[in-house]
């Protein structure tokens, strides 16, 4: 963790209300550092829901593995974050440490070994020891309480500089259910599927075969619409679990996600996956600006989502951003190089509303003063009109600092 908070934090941090069925705790069981809080228990009431999406890395960590396993049960008693070491690249101890985790879990909350859910972030290649969970878990249980969230969240932290949250209130039939969200992920982040370990829950009553429907399809403009160095993770994990507790105000149990009960539901569902998601890219590693990137015009939105994501990535467009330089030759580039249909003459750019291009060449009405003072805002958006046709897609990055460097170049000392 760092010690500095970014200047892009959230400046409004809401208050995370308990949901029924939930219960959370915090411990320092010395994973990587002493007196540190590094491990999250979530005991979740009997019957609750589980969905998932992991990264596509063809290295995944063995906790990955593990939850890629149990999701078919479709429930989840359990969940165990720990911080520190990402139990990735570890073999057949990896495997091992995610067993006897599980079982140390099981046995504290009193459930079945697969009814637990497993995260780890921290360290690729470092055996972790499970070992240091027991005894450590069995407390966690005993003491976990439904309104922590923020300790929570506090606890799956690594180069993160604030605990990532959100929440929304919706109502499902006639009573009001609860979603709540945490997150964490700062750098080793260009998402496929998933952040790097996100983790959503609500008292609604949903099947696990709607609630993975309504994951699936939420990550792709949240989750998978952010980059801060192009690097999937291979911990990349989110979690979504329905206690089903607000069936007993009245709220209607979902078997669908195309139930028309759950349009507002499902809205907000995604606004909370949104919220983390640019929340994430605030808190990039070293980052001053908040970046966003839209491109309009293009033969398809996928299109657009390549061509985004190729000027997001770019280690040339983002070092100028840093520098505060509106330098749209760098935009060009990357437009170019993501090999999808483009034509030079029909480009238009702009940086936070200011054409400083279009029609391949520079703006006439270009003034160098009022750009510069552009760039000096916390958030810097790039707007590109390809002049195609009717794709359009949105993506979040970050600046790249020296500050990435240094963090980067230190991670393991």
């Amino acid at each position: 963790m760092s010690s500095a908070i970014s200047p892009l934090a959230p400046t409004d941090v809401p208050e995370m209300p308990a949901i029924a069925g939930v219960k959370l705790a915090t411990a320092a069981a010395g994973i990587r550092y002493k007196d540190r809080t590094d491990v999250l228990l979530a005991v979740l009431d009997e019957g609750t829901a589980v969905a998932g999406v992991f990264t596509q890395s063809k290295c995944a960590s063995a906790p990955v593995e593990w939850c890629r396993g149990q999701l078919k049960g479709g429930k989840s008693r359990a969940l165990v974050v720990n911080s520190g070491n990402a139990n990735a690249f570890t073999g057949k101890t990896g495997k091992q440490s995610t067993a006897m985790t599980a079982a140390i879990a099981a046995k504290a909350v009193g459930c079945k070994a697969n009814e637990v859910f497993l995260a780890s972030t921290g360290v690729i290649g470092e055996p972790l020891d499970a070992t240091k969970f027991d005894g450590v878990l069995g407390s966690l249980a005993e003491r976990a309480e439904g309104a922590d969230w923020m300790s929570a969240a506090k606890a799956i932290m690594t180069t993160d500089t604030f605990p990532k949250v959100a929440t929304a209130t919706v109502k499902l039939g006639k009573a009001k259910v609860t979603i709540n969200g945490m997150a964490k992920g700062a750098g080793m982040i260009a998402p496929d599927m998933a952040t790097m370990l996100s983790f959503v829950f609500t008292d609604a009553p949903i099947t696990p075969a709607a609630l993975q429907s309504l994951l699936k399809s939420g990550v792709e403009d949240t989750f998978n619409a952010v980059t801060i160095d192009g690097d999937t993770s291979t911990s990349d994990t989110l979690l979504a679990f329905a206690t089903g507790a607000a069936a007993a105000a009245g709220a209607p149990k979902i078997g669908r996600a195309s139930d028309p009960r759950l349009k507002a539901f499902a809205k907000a569902f995604v606004a909370v996956l949104a919220d983390l998601a640019e929340q994430v890219a605030r808190d990039g590693e070293g980052a001053r600006k908040l970046v966003e990137i839209i491109v309009e015009g293009a033969v398809s939105k996928k299109s657009a989502r390549k061509i985004a994501m190729s000027i997001a990535n770019s280690p040339l467009v983002k070092t100028a951003i840093a520098g505060e330089d509106a330098n749209w030759g760098r935009v060009v580039m990357a437009v170019g190089k993501a090999g999808e249909p483009a034509d030079r003459d029909k480009l238009s750019i702009a940086f936070n509303g200011i054409r400083v291009a279009t029609r391949g060449a520079r703006d006439p009405a270009y003034d160098e003063t009022e750009v510069s003072d552009a760039m000096k805002q916390p958030k810097v958006q790039i707007k590109v009109s390809l002049g195609l046709g009717k794709g359009r897609d949105r993506v979040l990055t970050c600046d790249l600092t020296k500050e990435y460097v240094t963090i980067n170049g230190d991670y393991r000392s």
